[in-house]
């Protein structure tokens, strides 16, 4: 007689399911804010740019001061756009309060994270409770005789290094570009280092040309002040007697 069949085991009960409030973000939400930078951000751009420079391995050429900065960057006649800009990247765990800057609405985006960023300087950069910044770019007005209409020129675009590589570099060039068309502008040019591949490959994938038959002229320090210093009409005198000169020896020849 064969033995029987061993009960079926227990039906498990079903779990409950799960149900997340309406719009609940994944992951880990950091909320972002782009706004003109102002005389009070003094301390913190004149360290992202000390940042920057170690970055790019040019801290040699690092001279400038908080003061030197204060002095030039925000001068009390100079309206944003139309001078030297500086927008400045923020980050809190919460959502941003409105602003009513009459020169600039602010940009708010929440970026959802696989995982929160640790920030070592998060005090260091910490302009009001739980707000850190980021980073910045600093940009100014150009011209094109081409396109007959001024543009944006770049000076700076830096992100701190724990917040790279999640877009926020992005962020920054995309709100210059966006005031440019805003203001009817025809480009928004900027320079970058033969050696940061990673940054040009992120420009290129942005729809940026990268003019490899261009080259940077500089004068500056000694270099300038020497050349500022020079005559015109004196070298122009002084070319034309060397080749009176070279004319008369080849006529004594």
């Amino acid at each position: 007689m064969a033995a029987a069949a061993p009960p079926p085991p227990p039906t498990p009960a079903p779990e409950p399911a799960l149900t997340l409030p309406e719009n609940t973000p994944f992951g880990h939400p950091l909320f972002t804010r782009i706004r003109l930078a102002a005389p009070s951000d003094v301390p913190h751009i004149h360290k992202l740019i000390h940042q920057m420079a170690v970055f790019e391995r040019l801290t040699h050429l690092f001279s400038a001061t908080e003061s030197s900065l204060a002095a030039t960057l925000f001068s009390p006649t100079a309206q944003p756009f139309q001078s030297f800009t500086i927008f400045l990247l923020e980050a809190s765990p919460a959502p941003f309060p409105d602003s009513n800057n009459p020169f600039f609405k602010p940009i708010t985006k929440t970026v959802n994270l696989d995982l929160p960023i640790q920030d070592p300087e998060r005090e260091t950069f910490r302009t009001l409770p739980d707000v850190t910044v980021v980073g910045f770019v600093l940009f100014f007005p150009n011209y094109s005789t081409f396109l007959a209409k001024p543009g944006f020129y770049v000076e700076d675009l830096f992100v701190r290094e724990c917040y790279r590589r999640k877009g926020f570099g992005r962020l920054l060039l995309s709100a210059v570009a966006k005031q440019a068309v805003k203001m009817g502008y025809g480009r928004v040019e900027w320079v970058v280092l033969d050696w940061n591949i990673n940054a040009i490959s992120f420009y290129q994938q942005m729809g940026a040309d990268v003019l490899n038959e261009w080259r940077i002229c500089r004068l500056t320090g000694e270099a300038l002040q020497a050349y500022g210093a020079r005559s015109f009409w004196r070298d122009l005198r002084s070319r034309s007697r060397s080749h009176r000169q070279k004319i008369l020896s080849r006529n004594m020849i």
